[in-house]
């Protein structure tokens, strides 16, 4: 496989993306390194920070949210010249409200993980600017974890199923905070989505990776106000890291790193933590939850993503 010389990342103005900048420049192989984020001054102070940590000039501010489809096909516009890989990392818990319905029919958590990384990848193809390959930032919960978030529970992972869990009218399960407000159906939906990805552009590689559970991201933002202090305080800083159950930002971005352009990880495979663990070493996630392998589910989350892009 050809070597990853740029790469653009989504939401890299902080945490995971920010950090994951940091060390791909790093990398003497590294020409260019785009950061997609939708604010410019928090983009540009980004910037600025990377190439003094790094001592390196190859960064390149592209505007662009990923729950607006707008701004996305913009940003592909004015790309100048192809890029060799795109680390789809921006998301998170959806904000105070994260099942608000937004302009696109999707809820606002689906429309901020999801709709421009879609958008994103297909306009990049179309256009093409997309030379090898494509890392979907996923998580554990979309197989789930042991004792914290129970794995998605579908009855059929049909079309409209699907759209259900991204309009947010899916009522099976409540979708509350000790399920990060559908956080893992909506990363599963999106890793399906990888999937199906990998079979319909054989030519490019397309992987999904979870950073495991990582200290010092937004993960716990949305949570009741003293469940969140307990896990930023408490448990993520002291408790957790005892008991092998969170690691530093510096190991969550690095995952990101190792998959990259590596022959030992297979294009349309998802790669995280061995079961019942949310750190360690990565392994192959299918055999731990077998839907993920399934490919009508696959080409079931591509066609239902797709429904709500206009």
């Amino acid at each position: 496989m050809t070597k990853n010389r740029s790469i653009l990342i989504t939401g890299a103005n902080v945490g995971l993306g920010k950090e994951a900048a940091r060390q791909l420049a790093l990398i003497n192989e590294t020409e260019k390194i785009y950061l997609g984020c939708r604010n410019r001054q928090k983009a540009e102070e980004a910037k600025q920070d990377l190439e003094s940590l790094t001592g390196r000039s190859i960064f390149e501010v592209i505007i662009l949210d990923v729950s607006d489809m707008d701004s996305v096909r913009a940003a592909v516009k004015g790309i100048k010249y192809p890029i060799d890989a795109l680390i789809l990392n921006a998301g998170g818990q959806g904000g105070n409200d994260p099942l608000v319905i937004t302009s696109t029919g999707m809820t606002n958590i689906a429309a901020t993980n999801l709709l421009g990384h879609v958008v994103l990848v297909d306009e990049m193809i179309k256009a093409g600017k997309l030379n090898n390959e494509v890392l979907y930032v996923s998580s554990e919960g979309a197989r789930g974890i042991k004792g914290i978030m129970k794995k998605p529970s579908l009855k059929t992972n049909s079309v409209p199923e699907l759209i259900s869990v991204l309009n947010g009218s899916f009522s099976e399960v409540k979708l509350d905070a000790s399920e990060a407000y559908g956080y893992g159906y909506i990363k599963y939906i999106g890793t399906l989505w990888t999937s199906a990805n990998a079979r319909k552009y054989p030519e490019i590689k397309f992987i999904s990776v979870s950073p495991g559970n990582t200290r010092g991201t937004a993960g716990y933002d949305n949570l009741p106000t003293m469940t969140k202090f307990l896990f930023k305080y408490v448990f993520a800083p002291i408790v957790m890291p005892l008991i092998g159950m969170i690691h530093g930002i510096k190991k969550g971005a690095a995952r990101y790193i190792a998959a990259l352009n590596n022959p030992n990880f297979k294009s349309g495979e998802f790669y995280g933590s061995k079961e019942g663990k949310v750190t360690g070493v990565m392994v192959e996630q299918g055999p731990i939850f077998p839907d993920l392998k399934n490919i009508a589910f696959q080409d079931n989350a591509y066609e239902a993503l797709h429904s709500f892009i206009k």
